[in-house]
C-alpha cells in the first residue's frame, strides 16, 4: 500500500492527466483512477433489470453517493 506521500504524488500525476492506476483511464484523480479500475462506478453496475444501486447493494459494494448528488445552494 503507498503511503500518504506517495499518494499525494500519484494524485498530483494523475491530476496532470497521467495515468497512474491500469485501468483508471480516464480518471482525473488517484481516487477516480482506482475506482474506475475496479469496475466501481454506479453506471457500470447497471443492468437491464437492476438499477447500478441494486446491484451493488447486492454484491456488498459501498457507493458514496455524495459524487452524484451534488446542489448548489444559493
Amino acid at each position: 500500500m503507498a503511503s500518504k506521500q506517495e499518494r499525494k504524488e500519484l494524485d498530483q500525476r494523475a491530476r496532470e492527466g497521467e495515468t497512474v492506476v491500469k485501468g483508471g483511464t480516464g480518471g482525473k484523480s488517484l481516487e477516480a483512477q482506482e475506482h474506475l479500475a475496479e469496475g466501481r462506478k454506479k453506471g457500470g453496475l447497471s443492468t437491464m433489470d437492476k438499477s447500478g444501486k441494486e446491484r451493488a447493494a447486492e454484491e456488498g459494494f459501498r457507493l458514496d453517493e455524495s459524487m452524484y448528488n451534488k446542489t448548489k445552494n444559493n
